[in-house]
């Protein structure tokens, strides 16, 4: 089918590509990791699309989590039009803390979605089954255009609901472990298969952060995964794809000389202040994968009980150390464009090595077995933006990783 032009999603027109686009988001991959990996020579195709391509960094959304900016990525826009800020929050309609991975919450069409009402093919891979719905989102799986399906979930997939009826026999390869570097290596893998056989017009791939929670950048078991990468990524860039990589966002250690996590505890000190749970502290870091994190992360917020005194509690909260802003909620839905019905009434940033937690017997650290390493703030949205092709940026002053597929659809369109 003939792709209808032009694709208009959420304000942006896509051009339409002449070969594949695709938008690879390496989860957690602060951009010193391509660097370390490269000095060792480990990537040589990823360190000829930086020489000869494009090579640029990007800002991530905040909080920079998972869901909020895949979701960005997905939808070319920030959480502010897309509704996703956190892979978890509350609700004060039903008084319940829920993840954010159901369509229910998405309050702006895909990209994918547009593309596939144009007429493209759309292929769509995730590690963890958790983003899953939210990417496909708008689509279709009857007429052999759309495929969307996890390698955390890929024995069961099946046509009707993911456009591949058992990812992993139609693979070749068994479904991973969720806390392995495999839950990564079979989405590239996967996508290499599909541009192969399946010809899709637009491309997402999207891996998971265990290595990046575990392992320091010049560590070998890091450097491993990106020559892995790298391996497929020259398969993908030989068959002439259009490919812009970049990430959710960044990674940083987050822990004390001896090795324990460096954690404030702030519905600790909000009980001391206001009464035991008068107040509410949200994380949302928090997903059902939290052993690699233990739901510590760099962004909180929280909703004060009737009549609390707001300025008061935030300037409690700004003395202490590692604290780096403590915002209105006004303040920070126009800081960091954020749709105000879904945070609490402050939102709090801790600073590159500092997390914030909630009370701290509510936190099981025990499957930390290397000192944690996580994100979630500002010193985590630093991400990397590489196309293999040269873009005109003209003086754009900053990209940001949601800009990812439309500069893929505009090198793949050239």
């Amino acid at each position: 089918m003939t792709i209808q032009s032009p694709i208009e999603a959420n304000g942006r027109i896509y051009p339409t590509p002449k070969v594949c686009a695709i938008a690879i988001c390496l989860d957690g991959c602060e951009p010193e990791y391509l660097d370390k990996a490269i000095a060792d020579g480990l990537m040589p195709t990823l360190k000829r699309m930086r020489e000869t391509g494009t090579n640029r960094l990007a800002h991530s959304v905040i909080p920079s989590f998972t869901n909020p900016n895949n979701l960005s990525i997905a939808t070319g826009r920030p959480p502010s039009v897309h509704g996703i800020c956190g892979n978890f929050l509350y609700e004060p309609e039903t008084g319940e803390e829920v993840m954010m991975n159901d369509v229910r919450f998405l309050r702006a069409p895909t990209v994918f979605a547009k593309f596939y009402e144009a007429g493209a093919k759309v292929a769509i891979v995730t590690a963890k089954d958790k983003l899953r719905a939210l990417l496909g989102a708008g689509l279709s799986f009857d007429d052999d255009r759309a495929k969307c399906f996890s390698a955390e979930k890929s024995d069961t997939s099946t046509v009707a609901v993911h456009g591949q009826d058992k990812a992993s026999e139609w693979l070749g390869m068994a479904q991973p472990e969720v806390y392995s570097a495999d839950l990564s290596e079979f989405v590239f893998a996967a996508g290499v298969k599909l541009l192969a056989d399946w010809h899709p017009d637009v491309m997402y791939l999207t891996t998971t952060d265990y290595v990046q929670h575990k392992y320091a950048p010049d560590h070998a078991d890091a450097k491993s995964f990106y020559e892995m990468f790298d391996k497929y990524l020259t398969q993908l860039d030989e068959m002439g794809a259009a490919i812009v990589v970049t990430a959710d966002h960044g990674m940083k250690p987050k822990h004390l000389l001896d090795g324990s996590p460096a954690v404030v505890y702030v519905q600790d000190l909000l009980d001391e202040w206001l009464g035991e749970a008068a107040a509410r502290l949200i994380l949302p870091i928090t997903d059902p994968y939290v052993v690699h994190h233990g739901a510590l992360g760099s962004f909180a917020t929280a909703y004060l009980p009737e009549g609390a005194d707001r300025n008061g509690i935030i300037a409690r909260l700004q003395a202490i150390e590692g604290i780096t802003h403590v915002l209105t909620r006004e303040r920070a839905v126009e800081m960091f464009e954020l749709p105000a019905d879904r945070i609490g009434d402050i939102v709090l940033v801790s600073g590159e090595n500092m997390t914030i937690g909630t009370s701290e017997h509510r936190h099981d650290l025990a499957a930390l077995n290397e000192p944690l390493r996580s994100h979630g703030g500002l010193t985590e949205q630093v991400v990397p933006f590489i196309v293999n092709r040269v873009i005109d940026l003209g003086n754009k002053p900053e990209l940001r990783n949601f800009d990812a597929l439309f500069y893929a659809t505009t090198a793949a369109a050239l």
